[in-house]
């Protein structure tokens, strides 16, 4: 092992050890060196540093940060060592902030959502899309194969020398142990952590503190779980909170929407005769009998158009949400949905939410921030009680489409939900059963309700906004 390589193996391990909370004060003073050798600023060690501030006082670092991993790990070289130290940074600076159990305060929740940011931005995705309704799900990638659980304290895995090793090698190689949905899960986990550390009561009984916090799905999730415990200026302040985050939302939902193929073509209607309907491949493929070789030229005879007119018959939108507090991120995600598709023409939308009671929201559907004050975030569920409420707003079932929002956890009512649902869908209501729509990938769905869904061919839409927008608009008028 050259000396290079030695420095980037020093850099990787003081990561390690920072990331553990293992001792590396033996470690700081060599990594200190890496980096004045290196031309690089100390100030990368420092825990209390944002990018941010790394930045504003180097900003010649800005471009070597955001092109951090290259497409291919060459040799280990000082490149090699720079871009290691840069890594480092961002790495601890989003897994590792605020390290300890104290209360946070709002300037720091701020500013690790900003390290976040500069994160995705290092390695190429875009703003949110490793962070934006993130949800902690099951590991996609292979197990530690030397790691033990720990008895039953909560204490997570044990990690041994060996896992050390793997890390350490595979890091070497340019490859990590974490999947992209694994860090969504990681930074869905850390975020949660840090606003759960807030003593954010105290926080929105001041306006100005209140404004620094940045909205977030996870933000919204809490000032939701504890609206009913906030009054006077802190209600007040939870409340622009929550209209913030739903008004940006709402704004990248309609651009989804905007973006999404349209709705079925109607074939019954011509194809309207103007040029930019014309089909050229069609009309050339179906004039090729009259090809005259010696003059060398097509005789057109007929030409032929697109079908563009999509279906404008009214249809009826009902969504229904289950309230439980692990659905958080779907029924803010198609509550919002449900609002954007309610104000198109042609759409009569409806709106309920579901625990153990029916909540119906139709009233404020065109309002999404409105519709999520008025739910109650908790446990238990009564999806045949939800269903028939729903189910009484049907007229013309082959007009109507239901999206149903759950886990699908409903124990002694699993059979009878089920048979309710399998009889909405034979009497012709285009029926989409949700289990998670954001970008955190797997959602723990009730294992027997997703294969008895599939059964009846409406597999359960989770991982993907786009997937759900998509079915949507070729279920609508749009």
């Amino acid at each position: 092992m050259g000396a290079t390589e030695n420095r980037r193996s020093l850099l990787l391990w003081r990561t390690l050890a920072t990331a553990l909370g293992t001792d590396r004060a033996e470690l700081d003073p060599a990594a200190t060196q890496i980096l004045l050798d290196a031309d690089l600023p100390p100030i990368l060690l420092d825990p209390r540093a944002s990018v941010k501030d790394v930045m504003r006082r180097h900003p010649e670092l800005a471009a070597e940060l955001h092109g951090i991993v290259p497409e291919e790990e060459g040799p280990v070289d000082d490149a090699s060592v720079r871009r290691t130290a840069l890594y480092s940074k961002l790495l601890l600076n989003v897994f590792e902030p605020a390290a300890g159990d104290g209360t946070i305060e709002a300037s720091q929740y701020s500013q690790w959502l900003e390290d976040v940011g500069a994160f995705e931005k290092a390695l190429g995705y875009a703003p949110g899309e490793l962070s934006g309704g993130g949800t902690p799900g099951r590991s996609s990638g292979a197990p530690s194969p030397t790691a033990k659980d720990t008895p039953a304290s909560g204490g997570g895995p044990e990690v041994t020398s060996g896992d050390l090793e793997m890390a350490l090698g595979e890091i070497q190689r340019g490859r990590g142990l974490m999947s992209e949905p694994e860090i969504k899960a990681g930074i869905a986990g850390m975020e949660k952590r840090l606003v759960d550390r807030m003593a954010l009561h105290e926080v929105l009984k001041d306006r100005a503190l209140a404004e620094k916090l940045t909205p977030s799905m996870a933000l919204t999730e809490q000032l939701l779980r504890h609206k009913g415990r906030l009054e006077g200026e802190a209600l007040r302040n939870a409340k622009r909170l929550i209209r913030r985050f739903v008004d940006q939302l709402a704004d990248l939902l309609k651009k989804e929407v905007v973006s999404a193929p349209k709705g079925k073509v109607d074939t019954s209607i011509p194809p309207k005769r103007v040029f930019r309907n014309l089909d050229l491949k069609k009309t050339i493929w179906r004039n090729l009998t009259n090809w005259n070789p010696d003059e060398q030229r097509l005789y057109v005879d007929r030409l032929f158009y697109r079908r563009t007119a999509t279906k404008k018959q009214n249809t009826r939108l009902i969504v229904v949400v289950d309230q439980s507090g692990s659905m958080v991120h779907a029924m803010v995600n198609c509550t919002i949905l449900a609002s954007i598709f309610a104000g198109l023409p042609r759409v009569e939308a409806y709106l309920y939410a579901f625990d153990t009671e029916v909540i119906d929201l139709s009233p404020w559907v065109d309002d999404p921030f409105e519709a999520l004050l008025r739910t109650k975030l908790g446990g238990g569920n009564d999806g045949p009680k939800a269903m028939r409420a729903a189910a009484a707003r049907i007229q013309d079932p082959r007009k109507t489409v239901m999206v149903w929002i759950s886990d699908f956890y409903e124990f002694q009512n699993d059979k009878p939900l089920f048979a309710m649902i399998e009889a909405v869908k034979q009497s012709g209501v285009t029926f989409i059963p949700v289990g998670s729509v954001s970008s955190g990938g797997y959602f723990n769905v009730n294992p027997w309700f997703r294969q008895k869904l599939k059964s009846i061919g409406t597999p359960v839409v989770s991982g993907s906004l786009k997937t759900l927008v998509r079915e949507l608009k070729s279920a609508l008028p749009v």
